[in-house]
């Protein structure tokens, strides 16, 4: 998400200021004032409107598997398929509601971080997680033994449009802020985001 930030400060002339900040904390620090937006792969979902305000979608966020290779579960072909899986994901985030339509499936508790996710699959904990595209390819990226499990479409899991819509959250009643980056985020393509994404996971790589 840095690097979308990057464009959009540039393009606005902006100086970039980055703060790492955990993810329960980032709306709080958008109302508060402390950071002028969230970007952070975060769903434009009607609970987090009542706080903050968004930018048009920059992102469609499909959600899919993250499992070990050469285990059953990298060769399901649908969430059916991952029938019986031992599954967790991250800890406020749609991906974690989306375990349930996995048939009889063990749900551990969710996880703070995404780096916290991988060491539960990795450590053998669980054996899969729900997560959508991005978080999972940079997972596989930095990660040789887990793979990224993608379905075909009416096999996957079944998401509503404000499920994976990603935008950008900002303070509420911001509109010189939240015009600005729509004006920017407006004049790109699907394939100008996915570039962005791409390069991204490869530069900044999740920890192993």
């Amino acid at each position: 998400m840095l690097m979308i930030a990057k464009k959009l400060a540039d393009s606005m002339g902006a100086t970039l200021e980055v703060h790492k900040i955990e993810w329960d904390g980032l709306p709080p620090a958008v109302v508060s004032g402390k950071i002028d937006a969230a970007i952070a792969g975060m769903s434009i979902t009607s609970k987090r409107k009542e706080t903050v305000d968004f930018t048009k979608p920059y992102y469609y966020a499909t959600v899919v598997a993250l499992v070990k290779k050469d285990t059953p579960q990298a060769k399901a072909k649908s969430v059916a398929d991952l029938k019986g899986s031992v599954a967790t994901s991250q800890l406020n985030t749609i991906w974690y509601d989306q375990i349930d339509q996995v048939p009889d499936v063990k749900k551990l508790p969710a996880i703070d971080t995404v780096p916290g996710m991988i060491v539960a699959l990795k450590s053998g904990k669980c054996n899969l997680i729900v997560t959508d595209i991005p978080t999972a390819k940079a997972a596989a990226f930095a990660n040789p033994e887990l793979v990224m499990v993608e379905f075909p479409e009416g096999k996957g899991f079944k998401t509503s449009r404000e499920d994976v819509e990603i935008g950008i959250a900002v303070k509420k009643g911001n509109k010189e802020l939240t015009d600005a980056m729509n004006k920017v985020l407006g004049s790109m393509t699907e394939a100008d985001f996915n570039k962005i994404m791409d390069e991204a996971i490869k530069k900044q790589p999740l920890a192993k």
